[in-house]
């Protein structure tokens, strides 16, 4: 994968595939500290500590439909390649938090790309779960819960025109309020 969105697209999924309910993606960029950390914290079924010790090779995976899970070895080695490092941590029957940091100014760390793009792809193919979104530069902080806006949609699709419009300009403009000089 060459951008970071598509790492976080993957383990997001991941989530959903373990019947999460609610999914909270967090991506900090410390500019102060030259520090990038993603977080995702899902509620779903959780892995055993056994899973978690296998999870990180790239050919154990709880998939049906391929052989192979390299998403989180291929997320890690990106993170240790630029001084960082990726956690996990799990429990059974409560969910499972991954987070992985990142030298920001590492000349090999991979660009964050469409974060705005890949929250609405997660929006609407996964309406049944609650979507956090927390991006923070420093200390501005752009927030984003779908909940509010699935009450006050009471049923009408995500996927309507106007709807989906209107999520695209919210996501768009929380993060130009933070990054204003990155297009989006």
């Amino acid at each position: 994968m060459k951008e970071l969105s598509l790492h976080i697209l993957d383990i997001a999924e991941n989530g959903v595939s373990a019947d999460a309910t609610k999914i909270v993606i967090s991506v900090f960029e410390d500019i102060n500290n030259d520090r990038l950390r993603i977080s995702v914290t899902d509620n779903g079924i959780g892995m055993s500590a056994e899973l978690i010790q296998k999870v990180k090779d790239p050919f154990t995976t709880s998939r049906t439909t391929r052989k192979v899970g390299l998403g989180i070895p291929f997320l890690e080695s990106a993170a240790e390649l630029c001084d960082g490092f990726l956690e996990i941590e799990s429990t059974l029957g409560s969910g499972t938090k991954l987070v992985a940091e990142f030298k920001r100014s590492h000349i090999d760390r991979m660009p964050l790309g469409d974060l705005p793009g890949t929250f609405l792809n997660l929006l609407v193919s996964c309406p049944q779960v609650n979507w956090v979104f927390i991006y923070r530069v420093n200390d501005q902080v752009f927030e984003f819960d779908d909940q509010l806006i699935k009450n006050e949609l009471k049923g009408i699709s995500l996927t309507e025109p106007a709807v989906l419009t209107f999520l695209r300009k919210e996501l768009i403009s929380g993060f130009e309020r933070l990054y204003p000089e990155k297009e989006y």
